[in-house]
């Protein structure tokens, strides 16, 4: 693996996003990603999978800097790739948990909504939501419902609207985290919740998550070929592209 690393513990993988410092999302990580929970669904060995970052990033989301270079043909690859990792991950049937070790705006926050749980580093600094509208990304039906799953329509409607990103202390009120700890502890707690989740018998608790999610999964759009149609599409918008060019400049000045 490239872009991540896997620690294999008794009864549970940990795996580590490793690209960079601040682990933005290509169509390579994205891949590595798919690969690794298709492996992890099928192997009995592995019981469940915590998925964390690196010290002050889980993950900045979308690498817009590479993703503004590809050419029509790859941006619907990557993103029809990227919409079916959503689906592959909110549909994961054993215990999954996020260890949110920093930010997590945009792409970092779709990885993390699909968990069963999510902790988070305390800190106003960090931050996490999908602030697609923001930064000019237009967002799929799949991802309003599992934000509306988690914290509400209302509340869902508003922040998507606003292309909202949310404190540590915003988002756990909200329910779109468990629980806020200093950063080295983030992990050690997810590991312990996964490890609590482990206690139960393996096809109850895979049967109850899914009587949990049978009415989020029953409003997914599961055609990947679909779910990013429209945001592939609009990625050339030639008025959208010119703001995203000058948000990339900005950041890559401010970098």
């Amino acid at each position: 693996m490239k872009h991540l690393k896997i620690n294999t513990k008794e009864r549970y993988a940990i795996v580590q996003m490793n690209r960079g410092k601040v682990n933005a999302l290509n169509h390579d990580m994205v891949l590595e990603l798919r690969s690794t929970f298709a492996r992890m669904e099928k192997d009995p060995a592995v019981q469940g999978v915590v998925l964390t970052g690196q010290p002050h990033y889980f993950s900045a989301g979308l690498d817009l800097i590479e993703l503004m270079t590809y050419n029509e043909a790859q941006i619907q690859e990557f993103f029809r790739d990227f919409g079916a990792l959503y689906l592959q991950l909110v549909q994961f049937g054993k215990p999954f948990v996020s260890a949110i070790t920093g930010h997590a705006p945009a792409g970092g926050c779709v990885l993390a909504v699909t968990s069963d749980n999510r902790y988070m580093a305390a800190g106003d600094k960090y931050v996490i939501g999908l602030n697609e509208v923001a930064v000019n990304i237009q967002i799929s039906q799949n991802l309003t419902e599992i934000y509306a799953f988690w914290m509400g329509l209302g509340r869902a409607s508003r922040y998507l609207l606003e292309g909202r990103l949310l404190s540590g202390k915003e988002a756990m009120a909200a329910g779109l985290v468990d629980e806020l700890l200093p950063l080295e502890e983030v992990l050690p707690r997810a590991e312990k919740q996964l490890r609590h989740h482990l206690t139960a018998d393996p096809e109850i608790w895979r049967n109850t998550k899914a009587k949990v999610r049978k009415s989020l999964w029953e409003k997914l759009d599961t055609d990947s070929e679909n779910v990013l149609k429209e945001a592939a599409a609009l990625w050339w918008k030639p008025e959208i592209r010119k703001k995203m060019e000058a948000y990339v400049a900005h950041f890559t000045r401010k970098k």
